[in-house]
């Protein structure tokens, strides 16, 4: 079980421009990177529709959802763990170094198909909410300074195409990273912006409340016109609850980085606890807080709704560690694309050089790199396109709850499941058996229930 040096497959094998393959892998990844990279792919966007959903849910069901998906969320990361290594969860020999490598093996090529299809829509619409996250946020910073200097019913407007803009192009240039191994930095700076911005959220939710001096909101959440208009908002509520948490999609390249002994398995079902406690006791006071200070008036997004318009420095900064957390998490979400894509180039096209030649370059100032064309030319069509679709559909609360719902069960529940029934040969109609596929048909009807109401309030955005 000692860490080996595993050189990359063919298909992720890189070369050179005189085609030298490049240094064999080492794994260097320990318990608290892997946390890292975990708290920047679920602290983000999400975060900030809880207090939202909070209030469409109530006091109760709010709250108890809440718990309930990080409990989700658990289970299925631990199924996962397990299957990183086959035929044993310890001591196998072959590696999954992607949720799709690891539905091939486990399920056939057929499966994997399908799989693609969710994982890869998953993956690229994280890329399309963070991009208007973040130029929300930054629209925020504008008006907050706008309404210091001029009041609070200052007409402020600023558009939000201009910043999705200038996001992508950020992203274009930290889209050339090369994959995982070479961003725990980028990871570990937006975890601790997350978590920043988490807490400046929940304190300023708290101060609402003591200066309110009352807590608001009702058992039942905000009130409807009829009881059509209510199941639609609750519903989109799961669904912007179901964004908010399960990274499923990203947990086998996350364990891929993961140095051994111990082993990766029991490392990574550590860092996903510690993980998963860390977020919940952030999203449960960001929720509950917030609902509590607004009540049936609770914005769409804590810190860009104007809930909060003094300390205004406060929420420009609240504003600012959000930006810099997304510009980490949607190359946290992106690489998994990158490398699938990368791979089939080099497949197809063994011999070409635009796909398989690397060029060492030097900037001043700046470590040497590797530049591979295909790579800068594939990763800006890319970035380029996750804009354009942020562009047209800038609407987060409902945008958040169609990816959320859409992608919950066949992700986060239903392959992990089938997956690890296959690693544990677990017996039909054993008791193991009959509790997962209960987990399983349970997460089924939260997933139905919330794509409905997503899709229904998405509609009533575009068409309003």
């Amino acid at each position: 079980m000692g860490e080996e040096d595993d050189p990359r497959s063919p298909l992720l094998e890189s070369t050179s421009s005189n085609g030298a393959l490049e240094t064999p892998l080492k794994r260097t990844g320990t318990q608290w990177t892997a946390v890292a990279h975990i708290i920047t792919g679920v602290i983000g966007a999400g975060v900030l529709s809880l207090a939202w959903s909070t209030a469409q849910l109530g006091w109760v069901l709010g709250p108890v959802c809440i718990l309930c998906f990080a409990g989700i969320t658990v289970i299925s990361t631990f199924l996962l763990c397990d299957c990183y290594k086959y035929p044993d969860p310890e001591y196998g020999t072959i590696r999954n170094r992607s949720y799709m490598e690891a539905v091939k093996l486990y399920l056939g090529e057929k499966q994997q198909w399908i799989c693609g299809v969710f994982a890869h829509e998953s993956l690229y619409g994280c890329g399309i909410a963070y991009t208007i996250t973040a130029a929300a946020s930054v629209r925020a910073i504008l008006k907050s300074n706008c309404y210091h200097r001029e009041g609070h019913d200052a007409p402020c407007v600023y558009g939000d195409s201009v910043y999705m803009l200038l996001f992508g192009l950020v992203q274009i240039v930290m889209s050339q990273i090369p994959d995982f191994h070479n961003m725990g930095w980028l990871s570990v700076t937006a975890a601790i912006m997350s978590l920043s911005y988490s807490s400046i959220g929940l304190g300023l939710g708290l101060a609402k409340v003591i200066e309110n001096g009352t807590i608001k909101g009702t058992i039942t959440g905000v009130s409807a016109s009829s009881i059509f208009d209510k199941l639609l908002l609750a519903f989109e509520a799961l669904g912007d609850i179901a964004f908010a948490y399960p990274y499923s999609i990203i947990v086998f390249e996350i364990q891929d980085t993961l140095k051994s002994p111990p082993p990766e398995n029991q490392t990574m079902k550590k860092a996903s606890l510690y993980a998963v406690i860390i977020t919940t006791i952030f999203y449960l006071c960001c929720g509950c807080f917030g609902y509590a200070a607004f009540g049936d008036s609770t914005p769409g997004n804590l810190l860009t709704g104007f809930g909060f318009y003094e300390p205004y420095w406060l929420v420009d900064l609240a504003n600012a560690c959000i930006v810099l957390h997304l510009v980490g998490g949607y190359q946290i979400f992106s690489q998994p694309v990158f490398a699938t894509v990368e791979r089939w180039f080099a497949y197809k096209f063994p011999d070409s050089g635009f796909v398989n030649h690397y060029y060492s370059c030097k900037l001043p100032m700046l470590p040497a790199f590797q530049l591979n064309l295909c790579r800068v030319v594939f990763r800006t069509a890319y970035v380029a396109s996750t804009t354009a679709l942020a562009m047209l559909f800038p609407y987060f609360n409902s945008v958040l709850g169609v990816l959320g719902a859409l992608n919950f069960w066949p992700l986060g529940i239903y392959f992990p499941v089938e997956m690890y029934f296959k690693q544990k040969k677990v017996r039909a109609w054993s008791r193991e058996w009959i509790f997962y596929r209960s987990f399983s048909c349970f997460c089924l009807l939260i997933t139905i229930v919330g794509f409905i109401g997503s899709v229904g309030e998405l509609v009533i955005d575009e068409l309003s």
